[in-house]
């Protein structure tokens, strides 16, 4: 008998150990008196649950593989019942080969994180069904999470996992939630699905590619790295300039520029000025930022 709950204790174990996620939660109600900080408490365990628990992928990770990200979510408004009005900052991160740095893969923020949710229950999940808002919100930001992920290992990688959360979408979008349609704003879930996906951005996601495997993970043996990031730069400089200030390039840019620019500053003179030209055409938005490397 004891053997036999060893086992099953193994097993568990292992089941525990095969999810993609290591997801920290974080829920703030600073402008809402009328909710108890042990609801507050309750509802942080249960999304960290339903993030950390269920598996999202076919695949089994390894604890030291799963993919650290945070939700820190900010309750604007609470009826008293089910109904939460909030907005959501979703970040998430992968580990620089033979570092102890993490570089940001995603940071965005979601201003249409409003939801339902009845005090102990739990969040069920599934990829078939609109079960309810907060279950596809977290559903769609898993996926999206494991895609860029996908993305920084292998060139286009984690298009499965953009499709998987393109479906969410799909069966979200009759909710009448905000945030699933193109109608509800040009920075939202729906356009940010449609760029990842869209052929338009392909050379960003394979820039990511090359960022990461052949760019970050290789700067620790030498400067083949730098060379390699450089090199992809001029890919980027073919995006259609009109979609610069889409929503997939305005968040990714927006949490790599300065990273880029502490990497790229330590190539010599004439190499910064030269990815400077390039960063600045590419990236305007966020010019201000690529200042340190003509320094």
């Amino acid at each position: 008998m004891k053997k036999i709950l060893w086992i099953l204790l193994l097993v568990g174990f292992g089941k525990l150990q095969a999810q993609e996620l290591n997801a920290k939660v974080t829920i703030l109600a600073p402008q809402v008196s009328n909710i108890s900080k042990p609801t507050i408490d309750a509802l942080q365990r249960t999304i960290r649950d339903f993030l950390n628990n269920n598996k999202f992928s076919t695949e089994n990770y390894k604890p030291t593989e799963r993919i650290d990200c945070s939700f820190v979510i900010t309750i604007n408004s609470w009826d008293g019942g089910s109904g939460y009005t909030a907005e959501a900052q979703i970040q998430s991160s992968r580990p620089v080969f033979n570092s102890s740095y993490n570089s940001t893969l995603l940071n965005m923020s979601d201003k249409n994180f409003d939801f339902s949710y009845n005090d102990g229950a739990t969040i069920d999940f599934s990829d078939q069904n609109y079960i309810s808002n907060i279950s596809a919100l977290l559903s769609y930001y898993a996926y999206t999470i494991i895609g860029l992920d996908k993305d920084s290992f292998a060139r286009m990688g984690g298009t499965t996992y953009f499709k998987k959360a393109q479906n969410i979408i799909n069966l979200a979008q009759a909710s009448g939630n905000a945030g699933w349609k193109a109608a509800d704003g040009l920075r939202n879930r729906f356009w940010f699905n449609e760029n990842v996906l869209n052929p338009v951005f392909s050379e960003l996601r394979a820039f990511i590619y090359s960022y990461h495997l052949n760019g970050l993970d290789q700067l620790t043996d030498n400067n083949k790295g730098l060379t390699a990031i450089v090199a992809a730069l001029p890919a980027l400089q073919q995006m259609d300039k009109q979609k610069l200030g889409s929503i997939f390039p305005n968040v990714y840019f927006a949490s790599k520029a300065e990273e880029v620019t502490n990497v790229l500053a330590k190539l010599n003179m004439q190499e910064r000025l030269k990815a400077y030209n390039m960063l600045a055409e590419i990236d305007p938005a966020n010019i201000g930022k690529y200042e340190g490397l003509k320094q």
